[in-house]
């Protein structure tokens, strides 16, 4: 593919570097580069931290981490005759770790910094550092599982215009106005002191910082989908909203389950992305498109066999029945394979980790039969060192005397 048109430099923080990056969305950050359609190129993307997680053995960084500056994305790139009403067609040809950065973390947010799905069961801090051996990885922190990564971008999307920037805006701080002070927050609202704005500068850019999108959820123009499945040989189709399209990118997992629950649950790295464009013009209105649509990559892992862990919609601590409620039944399959996984000497963080980390599979399994929802969460057997189906014998303590990193 050649050298990337967008390098970062690990060696230094994202604020310091020489291209400029930006961890924000508005539609006046300006195009860094431009390409035809049918042009391919690769681009270089930091963790999505920008180096503010370590690899130790001590989760204070997760702890401390600052999410006002999160996520550091590389572009925004534009391709020749995009126009609003356009679909961007976005190849992804190839995706990896940098060779000067082969490893990559997971981390429990706290539940005061936004904690994770499991937040109210796991609202501590912890860690858990993985090496990459080629296609597989392992963790020190997590014995006793090897599997390969379907490694892919967490987040990539195109620039709102200024009517969607508005709207969005809006309803996040109706939202918002409806619990203020929650513990975690119900959103990420504009935050202009930490905002990097890309090649903008001066009044200009203090002005847009303060409307800004943070980068922390998905919206119609993509963003931070976590789609495990959007990996190599994947093809996404974006709405073009601004001339160009400003495609940006980032946020690049090793490997993720389903629902990223941990909320920094995949393997997150820094890495490379080689890139393909091509337009449809007019393309939102012939297909009815509001939110990107994608083929998913046709290079995966293959596993044969899982186990597969059910959850209802009645809620764990209460007892309550809640309608067809999917939150609390994919919440209640986690929690399901979380303790069923503590019988073989897993923490309980650990095995929240496994969740976030390996390929497992989710699903929506019937949301019509009332009042309950059914979801699942399949695990694929053949990524332990060791049967965990269930036998006559009981379950064999397997682990044990290793934990994930943890805050002080």
């Amino acid at each position: 593919m050649g050298e990337a048109v967008f390098t970062v430099e690990l060696n230094k923080w994202p604020e310091e570097q020489t291209v400029k990056t930006h961890n924000r969305w508005h539609p006046d950050i300006p195009i860094v580069q431009w390409f035809k359609p049918g042009d391919e190129f690769r681009v270089e993307c930091y963790d999505w931290t920008g180096g503010q997680i370590k690899n130790d053995d001590s989760a204070n960084d997760i702890r401390d981490v600052d999410l006002t500056k999160v996520h550091y994305l590389s572009g925004p790139f534009g391709v020749e005759g995009a126009e609003p009403g356009d679909l961007l067609v976005v190849d992804i040809n190839d995706v990896g770790a940098l060779p000067q950065s082969a490893w990559g973390f997971t981390g429990i947010f706290a539940r005061e910094n936004g904690g994770g799905f499991l937040t109210e069961h796991f609202p501590a801090a912890g860690k858990a550092c993985w090496d990459f051996h080629g296609i597989y990885t392992t963790s020190r922190h997590v014995p006793g599982v090897r599997f390969p990564g379907i490694i892919h971008p967490g987040l990539i999307g195109t620039l709102p215009d200024r009517a969607l920037l508005e709207k969005a805006n809006a309803r996040e701080a109706a939202l918002l106005s409806t619990d203020p002070e929650r513990v975690p927050p119900l959103l990420a609202p504009p935050h202009a002191d930490t905002a990097l704005m890309g090649a903008m500068s001066g009044a200009a850019a203090d002005k847009a910082a303060r409307e800004a999108w943070r980068t922390v959820p998905p919206r119609e123009h993509g963003g931070n989908c976590d789609i495990k499945n959007l990996s190599r040989g994947s093809r996404v189709y974006f709405p073009v909203y601004v001339k160009g399209g400003g495609l940006s990118m980032g946020d690049i997992h090793w490997s993720q389950g389903d629902g990223e629950i941990t909320f920094c649950g995949a393997i997150e790295m820094a890495g490379f992305l080689d890139i393909g464009v091509d337009l449809i013009k007019d393309g939102v209105s012939k297909y009815g498109i509001t939110n990107p649509v994608f083929r998913p990559s046709p290079v995966e892992p293959h596993f044969t066999e899982y186990l597969v862990f059910e959850g209802i919609s009645v809620d764990e601590h209460t007892g309550e029945q809640h309608y067809l409620d999917a939150h609390i039944a994919y919440r209640r399959a986690c929690l399901n394979a979380v303790e069923y996984l503590k019988k073989f000497g897993y923490t309980g963080e650990q095995a929240y980790v496994i969740l976030g980390t390996a390929p497992v599979e989710g699903r929506i399994s019937g949301i019509v039969d009332i009042p309950n929802a059914c979801c699942t969460v399949a695990i694929p057997t053949a990524i332990f060192d060791f049967d965990i189906r269930p036998q006559a014998a009981g379950p064999q303590r397997q682990v044990g005397g290793v934990q994930i990193a943890l805050a002080n």
